[in-house]
């Protein structure tokens, strides 16, 4: 039992791990694409992947899961994140952005948790998160410098509302459907909500071959494989664990901004991934039980 939780955990990291090149693949797009544009590509062509898939494998069977309150919850949430997080960058910067809604969403999920599925997340959890969150807070900020708007801070707690959402409506369906057709419907239905941002902004970077690799990468590994992932480990995790999980996110972010694009970690970065580390080291151990005689 405790073996499978352990698995599914780190199912979970994967998928935080994966989302955690998002930025470094933006980072090499092409000119003229902007955040909106990449963002409605991304979910266009994971939600079309993860259908075809579930569809290859059987999947979508039935009309059950089209009459559950989740689904559309899910696809709401979904893209509603998409939506208000790149907003939110936008006026606050990434630093600020990203602090705020990848940092809230643990906290919104326990509220869930807790009021939804009458869980109560445990000491252990509340620990972890806010060592995490902090750690975050130092890592995400160490480097950089602020800048503070209100209404991107509302709309990138908006976003962290909508993917501890997301993750609650998801983990609801996974009990009666498989990852495979909740995944590919809820990310079609999410990318439906968002494909007028496809008529809106530019789609010429789509044509250089460096657009289209960045493209792929969005669509199919950090999206289509990265969320198959993800609800596998999330079928068998608590909600507020697994949010708490997904800090691994800016701390793949980082990694990867020190060593393929050279840039420089401050003291106060460091430590904060230090404590992301730790807080989800805590998370993921569990104590095994003694045995009685």
């Amino acid at each position: 039992m405790k073996q499978n939780e352990f698995i599914n955990s780190m199912m979970v990291m994967l998928g935080a791990v994966l989302w955690g090149t998002i930025g470094t693949a933006q980072h090499f797009a092409p000119e003229g694409a902007t955040p909106m544009s990449i963002g409605a590509v991304r979910l266009a062509l994971g939600g079309g992947v993860l259908l075809l898939y579930a569809f290859l494998r059987g999947k979508l069977k039935g009309r059950d899961i089209f009459s559950r309150k989740s689904t559309y919850i899910g696809a709401a949430s979904m893209a509603s994140f998409q939506l208000t997080f790149f907003a939110a960058v936008l006026l606050t910067g990434v630093a600020m952005g990203t602090v705020v809604a990848i940092g809230s969403a643990p906290i919104f999920a326990g509220l869930i948790s807790f009021a939804v599925n009458r869980e109560n997340p445990g000491r252990k959890w509340l620990i972890s998160t806010l060592v995490s969150v902090f750690g975050c807070i130092l890592l995400v900020v160490g480097g950089d410098e602020l800048s503070v708007n209100v209404y991107g801070i509302l709309l990138a707690l908006g976003a962290g509302l909508s993917y501890a959402t997301y993750t609650a409506s998801t983990k609801n369906l996974l009990d009666e459907f498989s990852p495979e057709a909740v995944t590919g419907i809820v990310f079609t239905m999410g990318a439906i909500i968002t494909s007028p941002f496809l008529l809106i902004y530019s789609l010429d970077w789509l044509l250089t071959a460096r657009g289209i690799a960045v493209a792929l990468h969005l669509g199919l590994i950090t999206t289509a494989f990265a969320y198959v992932i993800f609800s596998y480990g999330l079928s068998g995790t608590k909600l507020h664990k697994a949010v708490t999980l997904t800090l691994a996110e800016p701390v793949t972010a980082a990694l990867l901004g020190v060593f393929l694009l050279k840039e420089s970690l401050s003291t106060l970065s460091g430590v904060g991934m230090g404590l992301v580390f730790a807080g989800l080291l805590i998370l993921s151990i569990t104590r095994p039980k003694e045995k009685r005689a």
